[in-house]
């Protein structure tokens, strides 16, 4: 039975130690029996994600090559211009109805790992499916090859992916055009095409291109934006705060700063506020110092809108930050280490009562601090979430806190199972605030006194579900819906269309007739 089979598989999984084994042997349980994979993932997601996703996907795409068993997606690279759609035709499902594509140069906070990135589209369909309950064989996960400017794979004789510098020219946006329209082309102008880790000067122009065009999101940008939104307005319940009434101070301006930012400005918008005053309270500290007017570094067309005037006093690095701006909420996604220093998290105590601390970059190893850190230099006071899983912190008073683990999984597969199911043309901002609120709406008060910010992982089947509804219900409310009918009872429409993994039955309907139906009526 499948029960026996899945008590074989957690058996064999406590007996090995390396993450990286472990990786190996459950992605292989997917290949060979993939109900069996999706239930055991189901069943156990909390100790499973962070080995199928970050914080071991990371290591799995950075040996990539050495690990290789088969493909388990679709790799089209710029010498294959022209012949995309045969490329697509050599996938064996013909109804897909989700893509995740990856171009491979922004992989986590690891870099340019060309088509070693491979691994990310995989095991973000993994959770399409675990978590939002899409069926697997709607799911493609795609990455695009135009080199790569990683020396190291340059040399690297297991690399599977063409030895030459990322091509910058024209050519590279000609292919992704192409592969666009083949993809829409051949499954339907409403499939959803999430495009994901792009570096970030392609991340914006390609949102801003295809947003009005395609049924597209780019998940670094606006998944990232909802679950740290999702996060800011569960702080706001614990602290008693409006968030109109705080001032953040990001570490990082790239792809996640500016989505966040962009998000927090709607939040605070609905709430009262003008653009303008809402952006005033959201500071950005990047490799070049504090994002303000005309500094001799530049600030590029994404990040003007929260370039402010320089303050009076001198800033020099993050910590000159926080004292002169004085926030009451620090956000890390620079994916640059341990920048949120022991110094830098006692201020935030001293500044703030409940201070807020997101240390939100990927892998573990690049997270702005620990949550150790966060809990001990607070003495249990900050409000604090985290990009990769972190233990329990058990205080000196004997305070046990478990922090809320801010991963974009709690919101891309029910949005994703959302815009499959309603028809979505084209995903506005919107989505991502509805959804924002209704992950936060879920949070417990038993979670806030266990120090998350977050439901429980081991729940997020049924988080991920009331997402779907909830979106469900705001765009056919909003006019953005287009499957119909409409259905009437959407929570019921919803629920009827989870992918099951139970194995089917193959013997046939068994069932009585009379038995005066089989014998000759009596004379």
């Amino acid at each position: 039975t499948q029960d026996i089979q899945a008590m074989r598989f957690h058996r064999n999984l406590e007996k090995m130690t390396d993450p990286l084994e472990k990786y190996i042997y459950i992605m292989g349980i997917q290949e060979r029996n993939e109900k069996l994979f999706y239930r055991v993932l189901k069943d156990d997601i909390e100790r499973l994600m962070p080995i199928v996703y970050t914080p071991t996907v990371g290591l799995a795409c950075t040996r990539y090559g050495q690990i290789f068993r088969r493909p388990k997606g679709l790799f089209i690279s710029v010498l294959d211009r022209g012949h995309v759609r045969s490329i697509l035709d050599n996938w064996p499902e013909p109804d897909v109805k989700a893509v995740v594509v990856t171009d491979g140069e922004r992989i986590l906070g690891l870099g340019d790992l060309g088509v070693y990135g491979m691994g990310i589209p995989v095991g973000k369909l993994c959770l399409y499916t675990a978590c939002g309950g899409i069926r697997p064989e709607t799911c493609l996960p795609v990455c695009i090859d135009v080199g790569t400017d990683n020396e190291e794979l340059l040399k690297d004789p297991f690399y599977m992916g063409l030895y030459q510098k990322r091509d910058r020219s024209l050519l590279y946006d000609a292919l992704i055009d192409e592969f666009m329209e083949a993809v829409t082309d051949k499954y339907g102008q409403n499939t959803l095409i999430q495009f994901e880790d792009f570096g970030n000067h392609n991340a914006f122009r390609f949102l801003r291109k295809y947003r009005e065009k395609y049924c597209t999101f780019n998940d670094d940008i606006q998944g990232t934006a909802s679950v740290a939104l999702a996060g800011l307005l569960t702080a706001q319940r614990a602290i008693g705060k409006p968030i109109t009434e705080h001032k953040m101070l990001f570490l990082g301006a790239g792809e996640a700063a500016l989505g966040i930012a962009n998000l927090i400005v709607m939040a605070m918008m609905e709430n009262g506020l003008s653009v303008e005053d809402a952006r005033k309270k959201i500071w950005m500290f990047d490799k070049d110092g504090l994002l303000v007017r005309g500094r001799k570094q530049g600030v590029d067309g994404n990040q003007e809108a929260f370039a402010h005037e320089s303050p009076s006093q001198t800033v020099k690095n993050f910590l000159d930050a926080v004292n002169v701006l004085k926030p009451s909420a620090i956000i890390g996604v620079a994916g640059a280490g341990r920048l949120f220093t022991k110094e830098v998290i006692t201020t935030m105590g001293s500044l703030n009562e409940r201070p807020i601390i997101f240390a939100l970059s990927n892998p573990t190893v690049k997270a702005e601090c620990t949550a150790e850190d966060a809990y001990m230099l607070t003495q249990g006071r900050c409000l604090f979430a985290c990009g990769s899983p972190f233990e329990p912190v058990i205080l000196n008073d004997g305070r046990t806190f478990k922090p809320g683990q801010g991963n974009n999984a709690y919101i891309f597969p029910g949005v994703a199972l959302a815009v499959i199911l309603s028809g979505v043309r084209h995903i506005s901002d919107k989505v991502f605030l509805e959804a924002a609120k209704a992950l936060a709406e879920q949070v417990t008060e038993k979670d806030l006194e266990q120090g998350s910010l977050y439901p429980a992982l081991s729940n997020i089947r049924e988080v991920s579900i009331h997402i779907t509804i909830k979106v469900v219900q705001f765009v056919y409310g909003n006019g953005m819906a287009f499957h119909y009918p409409e259905p009437i009872n959407k929570e019921q429409y919803v629920r009827s269309k989870v992918w099951c993994t139970d194995y089917d039955s193959f013997l046939p309907d068994i069932y009585e007739w009379p038995e005066s139906a089989s014998k000759p009526p009596r004379v």
